[in-house]
């Protein structure tokens, strides 16, 4: 997942510059979806990591006693 997430950020970026160098408004505003999208993929899969790593410390804790 985190690969979409990167690959979907650079594809809006690329989006994003051609639209602005060309003047294509439409473009433009397609590639800061984009770019967005990934930027918001990356952050779930950032904070499921981390409840995981959470879920993962409590749950070993548990299993000392």
């Amino acid at each position: 997942m985190a690969d979409e997430s990167k690959f979907d950020q650079q594809k809006g970026n690329i989006k994003e510059t051609i639209g602005n160098a060309t003047g294509d408004k439409d473009m433009e505003s397609e590639g800061k979806k984009d770019k967005n999208t990934g930027k918001a993929k990356e952050f779930v899969e950032n904070a499921k990591n981390k409840a995981n790593d959470t879920i993962d410390k409590f749950g070993k804790g548990d299993k000392k006693r």
